[in-house]
């Protein structure tokens, strides 16, 4: 079914739910009046019945169908799931880049703020903080 007949299917139900509701504000109006006609009153009420029956079904019928497609469940037609899927692995992207962008900032901020000697080695020179005076021999 396409989006086209989905589009109708639903404006149909809302024709009869405007005929629902006409039947119902018929029924009312009769049964305001000072003399009532029962007859008329019964066939305005039972209209308002079939077409209130009818309204639920055809509801009921597009409510399932929406809890089908939206469960993530293939579905013909639907790109939902594809879409969804591409928005994720954008943000992914979006994510990882601001997070090297931040660990390049904190590189190039401590590289500038380490010693040269620190910056060519990359271990603590003699008698720098962290140095041992063992020739890193364990005690």
């Amino acid at each position: 079914m396409t989006a086209i007949d989905k589009i109708q299917v639903l404006d149909s139900i809302e024709k009869e739910l405007i005929i629902c509701l006409q039947s119902a504000g018929q029924a009312l109006l009769e049964l305001s009046k000072e003399k009532t006609s029962q007859k008329a009153t019964e066939t305005h009420t039972n209209q308002f019945l079939k077409s209130l029956n009818s309204v639920e079904s055809k509801l009921s019928e597009q409510i399932n169908y929406l809890t089908q497609v939206s469960t993530g469940q293939p579905h013909e037609g639907s790109g939902y799931a594809a879409a969804k899927v591409l928005q994720m692995a954008w943000h992914r992207i979006q994510h990882v880049k601001s997070r090297i962008k931040e660990l390049e900032e904190c590189k190039m901020k401590y590289s500038n703020r380490m010693p040269p000697t620190q910056q060519r080695v990359g271990a603590p020179g003699p008698g720098q903080p962290g140095a041992s005076s063992t020739g890193g021999v364990m005690l």
